[in-house]
């Protein structure tokens, strides 16, 4: 008796699994500054040819179809959706989001990386980074806020000026750039809300936001995830049920295996 059924419904078990994950990481990431969703995508196995379409019969004529067997599925990959997110309006001067396509240039010692999230602060030098507490992420080019500033103020196209006490003129402090890949889906992500260049998504193209191609800044506003948590929840209700279904294909397999290793001949 083949055991195929077993194997069979086990690859849709532990595909369906990588998809919990997905969803999983999705739903965890509802509140993310400038999070992207991911969406897991499936292909099928190799087949099982008992008689290939196409094949010449006892009289022969050419049959129209043939016997085949599939013996699975696989994750193929995992896709990133860059759809714009929600606006959220912060009024903290330092807080950016992009509208359009973008993305923010930080860097480290380790080299360049790129960031949706534009919940930004200054260093002890005064230079803008990422507000994060792990790594002092520092926008490139960099940008320095002089300490006696009483306004900063960021253009659509992200001019960055800023006024001190006494003065009314604005003086500019530098200018934001965007980047943008021919392949995003490319981006290696490395957690912390960066991603990180790679061969497949192309070198990054730089312009000044409001360039063609390029989105536009937003002061005082922070771009919320692009996860839908409804649309999330029905692929966590679809994905529960076929890695059920699928458990419940294994039981019978079983089953199966049982009665043909108990039959006995009369």
């Amino acid at each position: 008796m083949s055991v195929q059924t077993l194997y069979t419904a086990a690859t849709g078990m532990q595909a369906l699994e990588t998809k919990l994950d997905v969803i999983a990481n999705n739903m965890a990431n509802i509140n993310t500054t400038g999070f992207k969703k991911d969406r897991a995508n499936f292909e099928d196995l190799f087949y099982r040819q008992y008689k290939l379409p196409g094949s010449i019969d006892a009289d022969g004529n050419i049959t129209s179809t043939g016997v085949e067997v599939g013996l699975g599925t696989r994750v193929s990959s995992t896709q990133t959706n860059h759809t714009q997110g929600a606006l959220s309006t912060t009024d903290n001067p330092l807080d950016l989001a992009i509208e359009g396509d973008g993305f923010f240039q930080v860097s480290t010692s380790n080299g360049e990386f790129y960031s949706r999230a534009g919940n930004f602060g200054v260093n002890a030098n005064g230079q803008l980074v990422l507000g994060s507490a792990h790594t002092g992420w520092i926008l490139n080019p960099p940008i320095t806020i002089p300490e006696d500033a009483i306004d900063v103020v960021v253009s659509a196209e992200g001019e960055v000026q800023y006024r001190t006490t006494g003065q009314v003129a604005l003086q500019t402090a530098g200018q934001i750039q965007l980047a943008t890949f021919i392949n995003p889906d490319g981006l290696l992500k490395l957690g912390d809300n960066l991603y990180q260049e790679t061969s497949a998504s192309g070198v990054a193209n730089l312009a000044n936001p409001g360039q063609p191609g390029f989105g536009v800044v937003a002061q005082g506003a922070l771009e919320a995830s692009n996860v839908e948590p409804v649309q999330e929840l029905i692929d966590l209700i679809t994905t529960q049920r076929a890695f059920e279904l699928n458990s419940q294909v294994v039981q019978a397999g079983d089953q199966i295996m049982q009665i043909a290793a108990t039959l006995r001949r009369g």
